[in-house]
């Protein structure tokens, strides 16, 4: 079960592929596995040296801590202390793309790797088959931040793993494309941390707190640059420029685009997926049509603000 020297093994979804996966874990490594935001590299939440293998595959900085996934409310009060508000947005959202940043139980036994020396951890229960199916087969809370290389676009198929960890990671579960495309929403308390396919305004009907930019960092995806190509990234085009790829969005017509009729929705799905294949064409740089601040339009914008950070 060593990883490969090349790439790592793809294995469609189903009960031998569910198994293998466990027995890696359960040995003390990472696989890669859909969820239903983004395909997710997990481990052993209580083993240091499994997390540490997270950090290493991913190239990853140690301050930054690492989203655990359960199967139910009920494991995820073992780790957490949850207070009433916290429970009443898992009783309506879990599962599903959401995770609650609550205090970290000591006797949990989570490695201090994964919360980056916070007293706080950052907890979630997938609604995904493949997922939940490896969550029961292993027994274990899974630390899992998205399958690719720190920094880089994130990865909605199997072969978006493959190409970004080639050589770092075992296994791959390709259950196809992930639904949502975006990595899943953090709240702590009744601030937004990090949007996502849950608006504020699902959660928070009365109102939420955004977290201010560049503050401390208590949740994954908080890095001012994220997320990015390895080509230049362009925001609010247009039209293209010279040596340009235009990604477009509505009435915007680009080289490809993320929503011709200018769904929102359907632009979260396509958007890594989008930039993975502009990445790949043979240009100098990336343009991305405008997309309205509404709803997932939110997340999808924070997502593309951090792309196009510099590094």
């Amino acid at each position: 079960m060593g990883v490969s020297p090349t790439n790592p093994r793809i294995l469609p979804y189903g009960e031998a592929a569910i198994l293998e996966a466990a027995q890696v874990i359960r040995a003390g490594g990472c696989v890669a596995v859909p969820t239903e935001t983004v395909y997710g590299l997990a481990a052993d939440a209580t083993d240091s040296r499994a997390v540490a293998g997270i950090y290493e595959a991913k190239g990853r900085p140690s301050f930054n801590p690492l989203i655990v996934h359960v199967p139910d409310l009920e494991a995820a009060e073992l780790i957490a202390v949850f207070d009433e508000d916290a429970r009443a947005l898992a009783r309506r959202f879990w599962p599903g793309p959401l995770t609650l940043v609550l205090p970290v139980r000591v006797e949990a036994g989570i490695s201090p790797l994964v919360t980056a020396g916070l007293n706080t951890i950052a907890l979630r229960v997938p609604d995904h088959r493949a997922m939940q199916a490896l969550l029961d087969a292993s027994g274990l809370p899974l630390a899992a931040p998205s399958a690719n290389a720190s920094g880089g676009i994130s990865p909605t198929r199997a072969a978006h793993v493959a190409a970004s960890l080639a050589g770092r990671i075992p296994l791959v579960i390709d259950d196809g494309a992930t639904p949502a495309g975006l990595e899943s929403t953090i709240v702590q308390g009744r601030t937004v941390l990090r949007p996502g396919p849950l608006s504020a305004r699902d959660l928070f009907p009365g109102g939420a707190m955004q977290a201010a930019a560049g503050g401390a960092i208590v949740a994954p995806g908080q890095l001012e640059s994220h997320y990015a190509p390895g080509k230049p990234l362009r925001l609010n085009a247009r039209e293209r420029e010279a040596g340009e790829w235009l990604i477009g969005f509505g009435e915007v017509l680009g080289d490809d685009t993320l929503s011709l009729r200018g769904d929102l929705t359907e632009a979260a799905a396509n958007l890594f997926a989008a930039l993975h294949r502009a990445d790949a064409r043979a240009v100098g740089g990336i343009a991305v049509a405008p997309l309205p601040e509404l709803g997932i339009g939110v997340a999808i914008n924070d997502r593309l603000r951090r792309a196009a950070a510099p590094r």
